[in-house]
């Protein structure tokens, strides 16, 4: 990337304070990837562990699948899934609230007695399948924000700042070549002054 600048002081003046705000803001970007590194992290070992439990839950109960066909389809559904937002390292991500069921009146004396254990594991299932769901959530948002950052770093560490760095220093050589030149000229102009002075003072 390169970076614009005219030879004067007021570009050298801007390419400092430009500089300046990119070398501040670095070690905070800094912080934050390394954050949201640990965080994407931790998002994908929550999700895979709440999926290892939608497994085993699903085989653990298994052995009632021949029950499952006495049970009413529709006796148990969600109707609201509940989200709050919270905060990782400046990124708003997804968190499970609250899960809303809506349960079908059903009489507990004419239907099996497993019915309410059967309502149960349901809920438990559903929470863990949406908890999972949650996570990969976070997981993507937070590995995209995490990847903007790098991206960032990047572009601060290794062309920004070098490139205003080799600018500023640029627009100081050619101000100091400027101001010798102007003082030998001075030196030259004076030097024939006084030669001029002598001859005619002769």
């Amino acid at each position: 990337m390169a970076i614009k600048f005219q030879y004067n002081k007021t570009s050298l003046t801007n390419l400092g304070k430009q500089l300046k705000v990119r070398q501040k803001a670095l070690p905070t970007l800094k912080n934050k990837e390394s954050a949201l590194r640990v965080s994407v992290a931790a998002a994908k070992a929550r999700s895979e562990q709440l999926e290892k439990e939608v497994a085993q839950a699903l085989q653990s109960y298994d052995y009632l699948s021949a029950l499952w066909n006495e049970f009413e389809p529709g006796l148990i559904r969600i109707t609201d899934v509940k989200l709050r937002t919270v905060k990782v390292a400046g990124v708003k991500i997804p968190e499970l609230d609250e899960i809303v069921y809506e349960l079908r009146e059903f009489n507990a004396f004419t239907k099996p007695a497993w019915y309410a254990d059967g309502v149960q594991i349901l809920k438990d299932i559903t929470r863990l399948g949406i908890e999972s769901e949650v996570f990969l959530q976070r997981r993507r948002i937070l590995d995209y924000n995490r990847k903007k950052t790098t991206q960032k770093v990047n572009l601060y560490e290794k062309v920004q700042i070098p490139g205003y760095q080799e600018a500023i220093r640029k627009i100081k050589r050619y101000m100091e070549d400027e101001e010798n030149l102007s003082k030998a000229s001075s030196k030259i102009v004076k030097t024939r002054h006084a030669q001029e002075e002598e001859e005619q003072a002769l």
